[in-house]
């Protein structure tokens, strides 16, 4: 488990490098400008590594199956050759199936005005300002989006639902107890993942606004990442302690007991 989670968090430092500094100079410099390559590059890597993502939880799921569904055998299934394949398989997954895609993109002729109404180089606002044909780039994006997002997402719920139904079948409260709790962190973070994804992505163009569009990608590329790292390593005692203490100490300073004069 904490392979896969190693691989995710560098993973997220990446997703996080490919938009978030560009953003912060553009706050704090009067020039905001980029190139078109660095543009394509943006755009290129941030759908690369948000597929890599959605195939990564996707293997996560299954990782958490084998574990609680055939806990005996879990040594001798996930073996350190498996997961290494695994976790190879999703990284080149991505930059495959992102691959075809850029090439349509790399196609598209800007005009003038130049100025894109976003932080980063997404999608809509890039296809809004080119002058040339977008239909055939829409049509692949309606294609590759459903077959990486829905066909790794049932997958996930496939693993889970068979995770779920093994816990209930657990006689004693304390094993489904400590079952589930194997699987809140991986849950969580499954459905933070998918559903800011299909608040940018799975619904009809235009029927959000831009400016929240932009707020929903500022929490994916922002939130998300931070809020993904913190909640799965919350099953580690080595953070679970010193957070304890932190609260406890913070609660007497807010909370301080009084004493009755005698």
């Amino acid at each position: 488990m904490y392979f896969f989670i190693s691989n995710l968090s560098f993973l997220e430092i990446w997703f996080t490098s490919v938009t978030n500094p560009k953003m912060l100079l553009n706050f704090l410099s009067d020039s905001k400008t980029i190139s078109f390559l660095a543009c394509m590059a943006q755009s290129y890597f941030y759908f690369t590594l948000g597929a890599m993502e959605f195939i990564l939880l996707m293997v996560m799921s299954f990782d958490r199956y084998v574990a609680i569904c055939h806990l005996l055998r879990y040594a001798a299934i996930m073996k350190q050759r498996l997961c290494i394949q695994l976790v190879f398989v999703s990284w080149v997954g991505g930059f495959l199936v992102i691959s075809l895609r850029m090439v349509l993109v790399y196609q598209l002729r800007f005009c003038d005005p130049n100025v894109i109404n976003h932080f980063f180089c997404d999608s809509t606002p890039l296809f809004q300002l080119s002058c040339t044909n977008t239909q055939l780039i829409k049509r692949v994006d309606s294609i590759l989006q459903p077959s990486i997002v829905l066909t790794s997402l049932c997958l996930t719920m496939i693993s889970y639902a068979s995770i779920f139904y093994s816990i209930l079948r657990i006689p004693s409260a304390t094993g489904r107890q400590k079952a589930f709790a194997t699987c809140a962190s991986p849950l969580t973070v499954v459905a933070m993942a998918y559903g800011s994804c299909f608040v940018l992505y799975g619904r009809p163009t235009g029927y959000l606004s831009l400016e929240i569009n932009k707020g929903v990608a500022l929490l994916n590329t922002v939130g998300y990442p931070f809020l993904n790292s913190f909640i799965c390593s919350l099953r580690s005692k080595s953070v679970k302690l010193p957070l304890g203490v932190a609260f406890s100490h913070n609660r007497t300073k807010l909370f301080p007991k009084l004493c009755c004069a005698s």
